[in-house]
């Protein structure tokens, strides 16, 4: 089943409609039946792995590939018969696209000039976007003469000099180093904010995609599985693929016991007995995956006091220290290995778990998510 957006406050109308959208390539299905509402002023991010039709599904919001059925509205009307250049939509290019033989200021004057504006009004937008990203005095540089991150602002600032009603970013920040990235991210936010424009990403990075994004399309062969905001999706994902992709998570496979009054007791053979406050539609005797984040595990080096449901032993086998967090891979009874991780609030840990340590691992019931596909 196609995936649509929540309704829309009458803050945010919908800006763009996508209705049962397909592409297929030869006999290749890209883009299958995607239907999803685009919310003025929002920023959306669509992720997925490689291949799953997310640079597709973009490339079609900007007229640059032609759907084979369904249809795309912008504001009420249907985009099927409106050339790229005449759409209000940007497309800011993985790569960047720059001209090497233009300075900065000529790249950025460049789709001004094509629109045929006045020589005084394009310096004036130049001067505004320049400022806008930060890059004032820059305007006489060639490209081979900046730094990635000045590479990637220009960009940006000629994707919106035109002052598109829809900016579209591919891959943006994917030739940024890691801290750079993560600065960026937070600016991006911050300019689509200034603007009230409403910006869609396309990123294969989980975490980027959660940083920048209002709300996420997850997609998958092709298909938008589930859409919500970081927080709906990483907390209550729709299913296992979602759950195994976003995050690290242990998913727990085993026979429903109970279910009632939201309340699921489930029998596993790698933890024996959980019990999950839970809504999922389920039955006695169905089988059921309840997803478990490592952050959401204790970690003890002693028993409790006593067994009870949600608690199983185990043996340390890796330990792998990254500065904010700790993560252990814990091997259980039937070799089934539990991921589990703790923060590190202290500067010092007395008794630091350790490879070989025996340990006893425990989760609340409002922990596990009960996914029935």
């Amino acid at each position: 089943m196609a995936a649509i957006a929540r309704n829309a406050t009458p803050q945010q109308r919908v800006l763009v409609e996508l209705e049962d959208v397909h592409k297929r390539f030869g006999e290749s299905a890209a883009v299958e039946g995607v239907s999803l509402n685009i919310l003025e002023g929002e920023f959306l991010a669509l992720l997925g792995p490689s291949g799953c039709g997310k640079t597709t599904l973009l490339r079609m919001l900007a007229g640059l590939e032609m759907s084979d059925g369904g249809r795309i509205l912008l504001d009420g009307q249907d985009l099927a018969a409106v050339p790229p250049y005449r759409r209000p939509i940007n497309l800011m290019f993985q790569n960047y696209a720059l001209f090497p033989h233009l300075n900065v200021y000529n790249n950025v004057a460049f789709g001004l000039r094509q629109e045929g504006i006045s020589r005084p009004q394009i310096q004036q937008r130049v001067s505004e976007m320049l400022a806008l990203v930060r890059l004032e005095g820059f305007g006489r540089r060639k490209p081979h003469q900046l730094s990635g991150g000045e590479r990637q602002r220009v960009a940006l600032a000629r994707s919106l000099a035109k002052r598109p009603r829809l900016l579209l970013l591919d891959e943006p920040l994917a030739a940024l180093d890691r801290k750079l990235r993560g600065e960026t991210q937070f600016e991006l936010m911050q300019l689509q904010r200034k603007l009230g424009l409403t910006f869609v990403i396309v990123t294969h990075d989980q975490e980027e995609a959660m940083t920048v994004a209002d709300r996420m399309g997850v997609m998958h062969r092709g298909r938008l599985v589930q859409v919500g905001t970081p927080a709906e999706i990483y907390e209550e994902p729709n299913s296992r693929w979602v759950a195994d992709f976003i995050g690290d998570v242990n998913l727990l496979e085993g026979k429903v016991l109970a279910s009632e009054r939201q309340r699921v007791v489930i029998d596993t053979p790698m933890c024996g007995r959980l019990r999950a406050n839970s809504s999922a539609a389920c039955k006695p005797s169905d089988t059921v995956c309840a997803a478990l984040r490592p952050e959401k595990i204790s970690i003890a080096c002693e028993a409790p006091e006593a067994s009870h449901e949600n608690c199983i032993a185990g043996d340390v086998s890796e330990v792998g220290y990254l500065g904010d967090l700790t993560l252990f891979k814990v091997h259980l009874h039937d070799g089934f290995i539990m991921k589990a991780s703790a923060a590190n609030v202290a500067r010092r840990t007395e008794r630091p778990v350790a490879p070989g340590d025996r340990v006893w691992l425990s989760w609340s019931a409002d922990a596990l998510v009960v996914l029935t596909r």
